[in-house]
């Protein structure tokens, strides 16, 4: 926690808003996607669905194959508590859904299913899109599905597998966008990346949650805006954004998001 709070310290400093960003790629992308103000009517749909989370006193085995819950000491633990403590914040869900919108994403990946928000969410941005997303946990998962079908939402493929046995069958498929929300642990998640670079082309939007999460998190992060396939990359703090637009010049942007 102390080198989150170093770190938040450290972006409050050096990030800026729209008018502080010298490239017209990253500056509609703030304008139009990440300070868009719409009330899109999906973001009933995202509430309703998170409502009926918050309501679900059920109790889930919860299996985790990453670096484990700073909240929870157990295995057993109940929906709406998970919802509650760990589940992905209400702005945060609604950016995601944004940015699969704004760039019009057809194919989705997700490494981290776990309950299902950030899916719904994904899944939400386009209904003709196919949202694959990957959860080791088949307690989880099974819990997740029953709400993609009450929800009737029918463009999610779920794979439960761990990320990589996963990524090692699938190398040909190309991604518009690759959400990795889960494991947290900088060593996995920088060879997640190094995997998934046969996966992306030109137009791809990778993005990491929890970039601060821990000292090796953050240095995954450093290696993975410096490498040669990376030109742009903007730091949100919450999320790493990473693209691969082969005709702009190599830029990092630390941008704060309302």
């Amino acid at each position: 926690m102390i080198h989150q709070s170093k770190s938040y310290i450290k972006f409050i400093r050096l990030a800026k808003n729209r008018h502080g960003v010298h490239s017209p790629f990253v500056y509609d992308l703030v304008t139009n996607c990440f300070n868009d103000k719409t009330k899109y009517p999906e973001y009933e749909t995202l509430k309703s669905h998170r409502k009926a989370l918050r309501s679900d006193t059920s109790m889930v085995e919860m299996k985790d194959f990453g670096q484990g819950s700073r909240v929870f000491k157990g295995n057993a633990r109940k929906v709406s508590a998970v919802v509650k403590n760990s589940g992905m914040k209400k702005k945060r869900q609604k950016l995601l859904f944004r940015l699969a919108k704004y760039f019009k994403s057809e194919t989705v990946l997700e490494l981290g299913t776990s309950l299902g928000l950030g899916t719904v969410a994904l899944s939400l941005s386009n209904e003709f899109s196919a949202i694959h997303t990957v959860e080791g946990c088949p307690n989880t998962l099974q819990k997740a599905q029953e709400y993609f079908e009450k929800f009737n939402l029918h463009n999610i493929q779920i794979h439960q597998k761990i990320f990589n046995e996963f990524l090692a069958e699938n190398t040909s498929e190309k991604y518009d966008l690759i959400f990795i929300d889960g494991d947290h642990n900088g060593e996995r998640t920088l060879g997640y990346f190094y995997s998934l670079l046969k996966n992306v082309h030109n137009n791809s939007v990778i993005i990491f949650d929890d970039i601060y999460w821990s000292k090796d998190m953050t240095a995954a992060w450093q290696q993975i805006i410096a490498n040669d396939k990376v030109t742009v990359s903007i730091d949100t703090f919450q999320w790493g954004l990473v693209f691969f637009r082969k005709e702009q010049a190599k830029q990092h942007f630390i941008i704060r998001v309302g």
